[in-house]
């Protein structure tokens, strides 16, 4: 990610995990609007393709995909505390911190995941109860954002979290 990138992923991640949501439409917004990339969106690749990512995306994407996994079952059957939502939206959040900081991806690629930190960001948000959102919909939330992930990037040895 680029420098203004990285400033407005950061607010993002600090709005999801202190302001809430109607504090990070701006930012969000501003980002999709294309104000830090010069453009609206990614653009669309060919079938089959996935967009490249980098050493610190994968590490990120790894960590928190090995904070669900364990937990998926458990999930889906309504089975989690509130305190164990909150821990791992605390493991996602420090995750999707260092994402933030250390990619380093091509302006459309760079646009293809703010979408999805978007969506874990709001799961994110869900499971540590600073939201509407049930905290278990926010899990399943974030799961699909990872599943979207897998689909969307080319992150060798990725596997899907089966439901």
């Amino acid at each position: 990610m680029n420098r203004t990138a990285q400033r407005s992923f950061a607010a993002l991640v600090i709005g999801v995990s202190t302001l809430g949501l109607a504090a990070l439409a701006p930012v969000a917004g501003a980002a999709e609007q294309g104000h830090d990339h010069g453009h609206a969106s990614a653009k669309p690749l060919p079938a089959g393709k996935r967009w490249q990512t980098d050493a610190p995306l994968r590490e990120g994407m790894s960590q928190i995909r090995g904070a669900f996994a364990p937990e998926l079952q458990t999930i889906h059957k309504n089975k989690l505390t509130p305190d164990q939502y909150k821990e791992l939206a605390t493991k996602t959040e420090a995750q999707i911190g260092n994402v933030v900081a250390n990619c380093k991806l091509p302006p459309d690629a760079d646009a293809a995941l703010h979408g999805i930190l978007a969506e874990i960001g709001e799961g994110t948000e869900a499971m540590a109860g600073k939201s509407k959102m049930k905290p278990r919909d926010g899990a399943l939330k974030v799961v699909a954002a990872l599943d979207q992930y897998g689909k969307t990037f080319d992150h060798p040895g990725w596997k899907r979290l089966s439901h």
